[in-house]
């Protein structure tokens, strides 16, 4: 009955239309194009410029698990840094209906990368590749959070991938920014579609350095917040 719906975005990928809160996983201008330019060019990009032996990510937001296979196949291209990559996610897809997703046609990669991401065990630690250890967490992220998620290290990057504050507005409080900010070491930072006036005023509030950056097609900013 809650199933999400697939639809085409404009630059030819997939998305998924959520029944539960009545909102798209992506950007109808290209979920793509949208989750490159924000989460992996805006996000992790600027932190890879030094080829760091490693990189810990967070997501808030597994979804269709585009992120996840977009830093699989940028952890191809640098094996000589160590990815360490936890995903959180409460309402998971099934594996049959990623299967249906057209990513891996898009991104000329391996359809097993993609069905590797939802088949993985929950709650459990897996190395999709010799440089990239992976983790999907089952559950509510602001009750679930901790910086002992991540293996007891702080994280560099948080992929803040929620529904929208007027759809999931208790992930977009002072409180859930609280747990990010904590969840992230010092110089490590969030990112997100989100660019609300509140939203941003919420991340000064809990000590996050703020900075409004260009958006995807579509959209004219995001938001890209440091721990000081």
């Amino acid at each position: 009955m809650n199933s999400p719906e697939p639809f085409v975005t404009e630059d030819g990928s997939h998305s998924l239309r959520s029944l539960r809160f009545g909102v798209n996983y992506h950007s109808t201008h290209g979920a793509l194009q949208e989750s490159r330019h924000i989460f992996i060019d805006a996000g992790l990009r600027p932190l890879l410029a030094g080829a760091p032996a490693q990189v810990r990510i967070v997501e808030m937001g597994f979804g269709s698990g585009l992120n996840a296979l977009l830093l699989r196949q940028l952890a191809e291209e640098m094996p000589d840094t160590r990815f360490t990559y936890t995903t959180y996610e409460q309402y998971p897809i099934t594996p049959e209906q990623a299967s249906r997703l057209n990513y891996p046609d898009l991104l000329e990669c391996p359809q097993a990368w993609l069905a590797d991401l939802h088949a993985a065990d929950w709650d459990v630690p897996v190395d999709l590749t010799a440089n990239l250890s992976f983790r999907k967490v089952a559950g509510d992220f602001l009750a679930l959070a901790e910086p002992d998620g991540i293996a007891g290290d702080l994280a560099d990057v948080i992929f803040y991938d929620a529904f929208a504050p007027e759809n999931q507005p208790e992930l977009w409080t002072v409180a859930a920014m609280q747990r990010c900010h904590a969840l992230l070491r010092t110089g490590g930072r969030l990112v997100t579609y989100c660019a609300k006036g509140q939203f941003k005023r919420n991340l000064r509030q809990v000590g996050f350095r703020v900075e409004a950056l260009p958006g995807p097609v579509g959209k004219r900013e995001i938001t890209r917040a440091v721990r000081s």
